[in-house]
């Protein structure tokens, strides 16, 4: 993957990758943005909240190779960095996560690499979230290549969680106070309660029966337009 820019100088590699990771990133969005505005326009229900997607910073980059105890170069930063292209998807339930990764799964041009279900499977510390390491091809002027993105598809609260978890772990540098660590795992088992309730609401709200005032909503609409049109003058003086 991405031979050509392997050997190239390496500021002109490093623009060339980066250029690819780009490119991923906005066709997958524009993936989203598809779904979404499907969903919207044809059944009247959105179950993705809102999409935040990001380039790994070069220090992170560095960070990971480092961790990984590997030379520091192109060609190993593509190959043992995963998410260097990062995109999450927020979702309302959990059901709709589910339903957006099998949406995504079934395009012919999304190369499953890899699935990680934090949600079934939860992380010791109470992570939840589903990840996808998926790969798509970038059409450039003389080439097409294969590049990595990794999809993190999560509901509001996980999210929320998540980013908690986020904090206290760069806070700290991975050494919080363990009645940190405690009080956030309560916080998870808390999150998952509530993404169940609210879930479990949600599905009654659907199958509730209401009686159908459409009719008689847009009845009393139009009179009260024409009250407006026509104000009643009947109480005037000559």
């Amino acid at each position: 993957m991405m031979d050509s820019a392997m050997n190239q100088d390496p500021a002109d590699a490093w623009d060339s990758t980066m250029f690819l990771y780009r490119s991923a990133l906005k066709k997958v969005n524009t993936k989203i943005e598809i779904l979404r505005d499907e969903f919207s326009s044809l059944h009247k229900y959105n179950p993705i909240e809102h999409v935040t997607s990001r380039i790994k910073s070069p220090e992170s980059i560095v960070k990971k190779l480092r961790h990984y105890g590997r030379e520091i170069n192109i060609e190993n930063m593509v190959e043992c960095v995963k998410d260097i292209a990062g995109l999450r998807v927020i979702c309302s339930f959990t059901t709709d996560i589910y339903t957006i990764a099998s949406m995504l799964e079934a395009q012919t041009d999304v190369k499953i690499l890899g699935i990680k279900d934090y949600i079934r499977n939860p992380k010791p510390n109470g992570y939840r979230s589903y990840h996808m390491l998926i790969s798509i091809p970038i059409f450039t002027s003389d080439n097409v290549v294969d590049v990595k993105v990794e999809i993190q598809i999560r509901t509001i609260a996980m999210d929320f969680w998540a980013s908690l978890e986020h904090k206290i772990h760069y806070k700290f540098e991975g050494n919080a106070p363990d009645y940190m660590w405690e009080q956030l795992k309560e916080c998870a088992d808390i999150v998952w309660e509530l993404d169940s309730r609210m879930l479990s609401l949600n599905q009654k709200i659907l199958q509730a029966e209401v009686p159908d005032r459409s009719r008689e909503t847009a009845a009393t609409v139009e009179t009260d337009v024409i009250k407006l049109a026509v104000p009643d003058n009947s109480g005037e003086t000559a």
